[in-house]
């Protein structure tokens, strides 16, 4: 059976399954509450939603991947025990552990080898957003900056500004909320900052092939933000 097209047919669809307090906020903002202009914008959240996702995923990837470089090195000239993981000289706090734990509780449960790889990929972006805090300053800090090599100082607080913008909206984005009232193109602009500190090459890369810029031009309404 095709799936219905016009607005009318499928608002009652969308307002059953999709709830009528989450169509509000769409229908608040557009002309007369017009059921079709507030299906274009759902439509054009999800959209955003999707080019914004994809252009995350290369950014988190790298960036836990620069960081637990870093830090296992770090362990290493420390001539440490084990793994930097295992926090023996206890200075990841106790929502690190508990990260760590969670996510080498699910490599066992998932049948994983018990490797730092496979722990690693389980950490929530979070985790590596609270390294990048005050609280590391003095400590991690200091080697954690040799991550990111390209960028323009070694102050904490130029790669901790756009981590902890990024960290929240990526958290809007995975739980599937309203994204277009956030300032888009300043996530985008953090996003790529954050990738050039990291290696321009790759920044280019993810910008060569992301769909942001376009479908930012495509949004039905006016934002409250660019």
């Amino acid at each position: 059976m095709a799936p219905p097209r016009t607005a009318r047919s499928i608002a009652p669809v969308l307002y059953h399954s999709l709830s009528a307090d989450r169509l509000e906020d769409y229908l608040a903002e557009v002309p007369n509450r017009d059921a079709s202009h507030a299906i274009a914008l759902y439509l054009w959240n999800t959209e955003i939603s999707g080019a914004f996702w994809e252009a995350l995923a290369h950014l988190e990837v790298a960036l836990r991947n620069a960081l637990a470089g870093q830090l296992a090195a770090r362990h290493g000239r420390r001539q440490r025990p084990g793994s930097w993981l295992d926090n023996v000289a206890k200075e990841l706090d106790r929502r690190a552990e508990r990260d760590i734990g969670k996510a080498r509780a699910r490599v066992q449960m998932n049948r994983k080898p018990p490797s730092d790889g496979q722990t690693i990929s389980e950490l929530p972006f979070g985790f590596w957003r609270y390294l990048l805090t005050k609280k590391y300053a003095s400590t991690l800090w200091p080697d954690v900056a040799n991550a990111f090599p390209y960028s323009p100082d070694r102050s904490l607080a130029t790669v901790e500004q756009p981590v902890h913008s990024l960290h929240r909206f990526r958290n809007r984005v995975a739980h599937h909320h309203r994204i277009w009232t956030e300032p888009l193109s300043q996530r985008w602009a953090d996003l790529q900052a954050l990738l050039s500190y990291l290696d321009p090459v790759l920044c280019d890369w993810v910008i060569f092939n992301s769909r942001v810029p376009a479908v930012l031009k495509t949004c039905p309404i006016t934002r409250p933000h660019p």
